[in-house]
This record gives C-alpha cells, structure tokens and sequence, in this order.
C-alpha cells in the first residue's frame, strides 16, 4: 500500500505520525465519555475519564470539565487545584476566575475569593457577576458598607440582577436601613410576587420595625409557597420561641422535621424551644441530633452538651 501511495504521489504514514493519531483519538474518546458521564451523573467515571485524557493531550476545555465535576462532586481543594492551574495557564480567561470566586465562597476564604473577583473586574470592568461576588466576599468578611458599594456597581451595570439586589437589602438590613433595603425587596416583589428571598428578608424587616404580625404573614406564606423552605420554618420558629409560644414552635418544626429530617439546625431550634418549655431530655436528644447530623461541631464542643449550663448556652437560651 506504501509503496502505490509513493508512486501516486501520495505520503506514508510514520510510525509516529501513526501513533500521534492513536494518542489523538484515545484522548477523544476519554473526553467525551467523561461528558456523557457528567451528563449522566456518573462523576467518579467522569473523574476518569478527563483524567485519564489529560494524561494524553494537556486540553484546557477538558480542564475545566474535570474542574466542574469536582465543583458537583463537593471536591472542593481539588476543583480549586484545576482552576488555578487553569489560570496559570490562561491568566486572562474570565471564567476560570468567576468558578474559583465559587469555591473559594465555599471554602469560605473570602479573601481569595475577593482577589479573584477583582482580577475580573480588572480584566472586564463591565462586568457585574464580578462585582457581586466581590460584594459576597465583602458580606463574608463582615463589611456590609463595601458589600453595599460593590453590588449597587453591580445594579449600575445590570438593574435586573435579582442576586445582587437580595444581597444588598439584606445588608442594609444588618446596617439597620430598613427603609433602603425594603426599597430593594419592593422592586424584586414587583416583578416576582412570589421571591422566596425577598418575602424572607422583608419578613425580617418586619420584624424589625415592630410590625410582628405582618412578619408572621410573610414566614406564613413562605411555607405555603415552598413547605421545603427550612429557612421560613427556622425564621417562623425562632419568632415563635422569642415570644415564648413554645408549644407552636414544637408543632411547627415537627412538621419542618418530617419533610427535612437531615436539617441540623431545625433540631436546634426544636432544642430551643423544648428546653424553653422545660423538657430536657427532648431537649437533649434534640442536641445530639444535632450534633450527629453535624460533626464538626460536635468534635469542637468535646462532648460537653451533657452538661445542662453549657446545654444551655449552645442551644442560645
């Protein structure tokens, strides 16, 4: 065959141009049986299979496969580890820095996450995605007046980002501008009646400003809504404990518990109110619910909820 190939002018294939166009085609399988595994859910396959085509051919799109498929994974130094990796490859390359921005939320080392975004905003000042997560990591670090700053340039460049406008009522609201953020929340329920993140944060408002009923009303409706809303039934139970209805509480949070029996904070607040109530060992079986279903902080209190004056202090009465 090599030798009509020459004779018609044609070209052999090397040996290695042969074994470039096998590397070549292993690799393309990898990769796109890594995405049909994405897509499909199967990610420790996935992980294989991206990385088994990196092993081949250094591709940046099947990086940042193997990046989101970490992110989907809860593998959250590993995803980091492919991104700045990405980075370092494309330092220019927006999206890399907006999925590291993410990790590093999660991570909640908000001060990378911080210098991620401002590389963005550097590299696209117009851009408002940039701009929130920059105001988040701000919110993380505890300074809602830069957190405020960074999402109304946000708004600037996007009036609609529905995000970023939340984040920003709900920092006024820890600055105790309730007026300015309950304008936020009112624009948000203007164009969406039913934004369970806006009813929550103005239920707080209401709150706040002495208007309790009205505050009911909006955990109320949030759970008429979205039953699987933990937030609302944590908002409707601690407004329910503070005002010494324990009984409801209890009720309430039952009901939150038997559609959400993994939620660790609604056996804390169930905790709360039993032991409010004067039922201790509710109390306490409660607590080490809790604290099973959150071990981290269980290995910090060392076992100390058997005594009932720490009881106490950790169930916040």
């Amino acid at each position: 065959m090599g030798f009509f190939r020459s004779f018609l002018g044609g070209k052999s294939e090397t040996a290695e141009e042969q074994r470039e166009k096998t590397a070549q085609k292993k690799f393309e399988i990898f990769k796109f049986d890594g995405m049909r595994a994405q897509r499909m859910g199967r990610m420790d396959y996935a992980v294989k299979c991206f990385t088994e085509a990196l092993a081949l051919q250094e591709d940046f799109e099947t990086r940042g496969y193997l990046a989101q498929t970490y992110l989907r994974m809860g593998k959250l130094d590993e995803a980091r580890e492919e991104l700045e990796f990405m980075i370092k490859a494309e330092p220019t390359h927006t999206d890399s820095y907006l999925m590291l921005c993410n990790v590093c939320y999660m991570q909640e080392d908000y001060a990378a996450m911080a210098q991620a975004a401002e590389r963005v905003i550097q590299l696209e000042a117009g851009n408002a995605a940039a701009h929130y997560l920059l105001a988040k990591a701000d919110d993380g670090q505890g300074n809602p007046l830069m957190c405020v700053a960074h999402l109304t340039q946000a708004l600037m460049l996007k009036e609609d980002y529905t995000e970023a406008r939340l984040l920003r009522a709900e920092a006024l609201l820890k600055m105790g501008q309730y007026s300015e953020a309950d304008d936020d929340l009112q624009a948000v329920l203007s164009a969406d009646a039913d934004n369970e993140g806006a009813l929550l944060l103005r239920g707080r408002i209401k709150l706040a400003t002495g208007h309790p009923e009205d505050a009911e009303a909006d955990f109320r409706h949030l759970i008429e809504l979205n039953p699987f809303n933990e937030q609302a039934y944590l908002a409707l139970g601690a407004f329910y404990i503070e005002r010494k209805a324990t009984e409801q509480a209890i009720a309430l949070l039952d009901e939150a518990i038997e559609m959400n029996p993994q939620s660790a904070a609604l056996y804390h607040e169930r905790g709360r109110a039993k032991l409010l109530r004067g039922d201790k060992t509710g109390a306490t079986d409660d607590l080490k619910k809790e604290l099973e279903l959150n071990p981290l902080e269980a290995e910090a209190l060392n076992g100390e909820f058997h005594n009932m004056s720490r009881q106490t202090d950790i169930l916040g009465l």
